[in-house]
C-alpha cells in the first residue's frame, strides 16, 4: 500500500536511485509475502536496467520468485541490451536454470524481425560459442542463410548468406568428424513458399503449414556445397547486380543456367562438378553464343569481349588480331580436350546446336569428333540430308580402315590379318546409299553411289582376304 505509492511518487519525480534503494529495504520488510517481493526486484531489475546497471539488472532478475514476471524481466534484457548493442554483457550472463529461456526468446525474436535491421542470430551465434556449443552455433548461421536467401533480394544479403554460410562450415569443422552434422533447420519451410508472407488467421496469428517433414541430416559435406552454391550466386550477382534478386534462393541447376546466360563458364562448369551435375548446358549454351557471335554485329562482338575475360583461356601466341568469335571457339574446343571422358556427348551436342542454325561445321570440330565417333557423325550428317558430307566421311572412314589416314580416326591399327576387327556402322552407310540412289537422274548422286559401290567391295573383299589369312594363322598354331 503505501510504501508502493511513495515509489510511485519517485518514480514520477525521477528519482530511480532512490526508488532502488527504498525497494531494497521494502523487500526486508516483506519478509514473508512473496508476491510484494516479486513486484519489488521487477521494479529494481527495470530501474536498474534504465539505469544501464546491466549486472545489477540481471542480479536482480535472478531473484525474482514470480516465473512469469522473471520471463518477462528476461524478455526485455534482451531486447534492451540489444537495442544498445550491449551484447557482451548479454552473452557472457550465466543465466544459470535460464538458459533454454534466454535461448527460446532470443530464437523467437530472430525469427520474428527483420534479417538486415537486426542481428540476433549473430547473437544466438555468440552466445552458443561463447559456451563452446559449436553445433548449435552452426546451426543458427545455416538458418540465417537459408533465410537471407528467400527473403532479402539484394547483393548485400548475398554477401551475408556466403559469411553465414562459411561461419556455419567452420563451427562443424570445430567438432570430432562422426558428430560433424546439424539438422536441416524448418525456419522458413514451414510457410507454404520460398519469399512468400506467412499466412495469417483471422486472429492475425501465423498459421504454419502443417510440419510432417522428413528430418534431414546435413554433414560437412553438405554445408561446403551450400557454402559453394551462396558464393556462386555472389559471383554472379558481382558480375550481373540485376541477378542478385532471383539468385537467392535458386538451386544449383537453375543457377547454372543463369552462369551460362551471364557468360560465366568457367565458374558454371565447377559449380557442376561440386555438384556432380552433367556439363551439356554449359556446352550447349557456349556454343549458341559462338552461334550468334558469328552473325552478330560490332555490338555483339564487343559485348562477348566482356564476358570472355571471365573465363580462363588458354594461352595461345597468334600473329593475326584474333577476334572475339575467334576466342569464344577457342573457349569451347579448350573445354572439349579437357572433359574426354563424356567427349562424345558434348560434341553432340554441340553438331546439333550448329546443324539445327544451318552453319556449317568448322574444320577442327569435325576432325575432333572423327577420332572420338565417326559413325555418330555420319548419322548426324544424315539427320540433316548432308549427303556430300556423309559420302566424304564414309570414303575416308574406309580408306582410314585400310590404313590411309587411320590416326585420324582414332583407329589404332588398320586392317591387316593379325589386328583386332574395327565395324564399320552399316546401317547408317545402306541408309546413305539408299538416299544417293532414290534419284538416278541426279548424275552428282549417282556418280558418289557408285564411288562407293566400288570402295566398300574393295573393302570387303581385303576383310574376307584377312580374315581367311586369320583363320589360317589360327589352324596352323
Amino acid at each position: 500500500g503505501e510504501g508502493h505509492k511513495v515509489l510511485r511518487l519517485l518514480e514520477d519525480v525521477g528519482l530511480p536511485e532512490l526508488v532502488i534503494q527504498l525497494a531494497t529495504l521494502a523487500i526486508t520488510e516483506a519478509a514473508d509475502d512473496w508476491r510484494s517481493q516479486a513486484a519489488l526486484r521487477t521494479r529494481i531489475f527495470k530501474h536498474h536496467l534504465d539505469l544501464g546497471h546491466n549486472n545489477q539488472a540481471y542480479e536482480a532478475l535472478t531473484q525474482i520468485s514470480d516465473s512469469s514476471r522473471q520471463l518477462d524481466c528476461l524478455r526485455q534484457l534482451v531486447v534492451i541490451l540489444c537495442e544498445r548493442s550491449q551484447l557482451q554483457d548479454l552473452v557472457e550472463f550465466p543465466y544459470v536454470n535460464l538458459h533454454n529461456e534466454v535461448v527460446g526468446i532470443i530464437e523467437s525474436r530472430a525469427r520474428a524481425v527483420d534479417l538486415m535491421t537486426h542481428n540476433y542470430y549473430e547473437l544466438l551465434y555468440a552466445f552458443h560459442i561463447y559456451r563452446h556449443n559449436y553445433r548449435k552455433a552452426g546451426t543458427v548461421m545455416f538458418e540465417y542463410g537459408m533465410r537471407l536467401g528467400r527473403e532479402v533480394r539484394t547483393l548485400r544479403g548475398l554477401q551475408k548468406q556466403v559469411n553465414s554460410y562459411l561461419a556455419a562450415l567452420n563451427c562443424l569443422r570445430l567438432i570430432r568428424p562422426e558428430y560433424a552434422w546439424i539438422v536441416q533447420p524448418a525456419s522458413g519451410a514451414v510457410y507454404e513458399r520460398p519469399g512468400a508472407s506467412p499466412k495469417r488467421s483471422h486472429d492475425g496469428e501465423c498459421t504454419a503449414v502443417p510440419t510432417s517433414r522428413q528430418i534431414e541430416i546435413l554433414e560437412l559435406k553438405d554445408l561446403e556445397r551450400e557454402y559453394i552454391l551462396a558464393r556462386t550466386r555472389l559471383t554472379l550477382a558481382q558480375h550481373e547486380p540485376s541477378t542478385a534478386a532471383v539468385a537467392g534462393s535458386s538451386s544449383a541447376e537453375e543457377m547454372v543456367a543463369l552462369l551460362v546466360q551471364a557468360g560465366l563458364f568457367d565458374t558454371a562448369i565447377s559449380l557442376c562438378q561440386t555438384f556432380k551435375l552433367a556439363l551439356t548446358p554449359v556446352f550447349e549454351g557456349l556454343a549458341f553464343k559462338c552461334i550468334k557471335l558469328q552473325s552478330g554485329g560490332e555490338a555483339v562482338q564487343a559485348e562477348a569481349w566482356e564476358w570472355l575475360a571471365a573465363n580462363q583461356l588458354p594461352t595461345v601466341i597468334t600473329t593475326k588480331e584474333s577476334s572475339a568469335t575467334d576466342e569464344a571457339w577457342r573457349l569451347l574446343s579448350s573445354y572439349l580436350n579437357k572433359y574426354k571422358s563424356q567427349s562424345h556427348r558434348y560434341h553432340r551436342c554441340i553438331i546439333n546446336q550448329l546443324l539445327s542454325h544451318g552453319l556449317p561445321l568448322p574444320n577442327w570440330l569435325i576432325n575432333s569428333y572423327k577420332a572420338v565417333d565417326a559413325a555418330e557423325l555420319l548419322r548426324l550428317y544424315l539427320n540433316y540430308d548432308l549427303l556430300a558430307e556423309a559420302s566424304d566421311l564414309v570414303l575416308e572412314y574406309v580408306d582410314a580402315l585400310l590404313g590411309r589416314g587411320h590416326q585420324y580416326f582414332g583407329i589404332e591399327h588398320p586392317l591387316s590379318a593379325i589386328s583386332p576387327m574395327v565395324w564399320l556402322p552399316y546401317s547408317a552407310i545402306d541408309h546413305l546409299l539408299c538416299v544417293l540412289a532414290e534419284n538416278p537422274a541426279n548424275q552428282h548422286n549417282s556418280a558418289v553411289y557408285q564411288k562407293l559401290q566400288e570402295k566398300l567391295s574393295d573393302y570387303l573383299q581385303k576383310v574376307d582376304t584377312a580374315t581367311r589369312d586369320m583363320l589360317y594363322r589360327c589352324t596352323r598354331r
